[in-house]
């Protein structure tokens, strides 16, 4: 499984709302923050609206923040936001019929894997995520 440009932006953006509390933060200071192109995060913003994720307040001191306190979002929820199913192979799509399914011997293998994935990005919150600094979480 590879992770997007766009699953990494989504993280680095929750993060910097985090940063701000309850705090309402324009696009435009996390774009400068984290030096990420402001049309992308418009792109990567809506869909994490659309999540529940993040709210947002129009008007001159408007701006975007967290929908939920950081210790209630996982991981898991941003990058499903934007990238829809996390599975370690098409055929475990919850949409993909394969017909090889019940012959393939590595099923098992790839069902394992798709599990551990979606166990670990699930239980790493945004709280965690902010707290580290380049170590690996737990």
């Amino acid at each position: 499984m590879k992770f997007s440009t766009r699953d990494r932006y989504a993280l680095r953006l929750m993060v910097e709302l985090a940063n701000h509390g309850d705090g309402l933060v324009p696009l435009k200071e996390i774009s400068d923050t984290q030096q990420i192109s402001l049309k992308y995060l418009e792109q990567i913003i809506t869909p994490l609206a659309k999540a529940g994720l993040v709210t947002s307040v129009r008007g001159a001191q408007g701006g975007y923040r967290l929908a939920r306190p950081e210790e209630e979002i996982t991981a898991g929820e941003i990058l499903r936001a934007v990238e829809g199913e996390l599975t370690a192979i098409p055929c475990l799509g919850a949409n993909m019929e394969c017909p090889r399914r019940d012959q393939c011997q590595t099923i098992g293998f790839w069902c394992g894997l798709n599990d551990l994935i979606n166990q670990y990005v699930d239980g790493v919150t945004l709280a965690a995520l902010r707290a580290q600094k380049g170590a690996a979480l737990e």
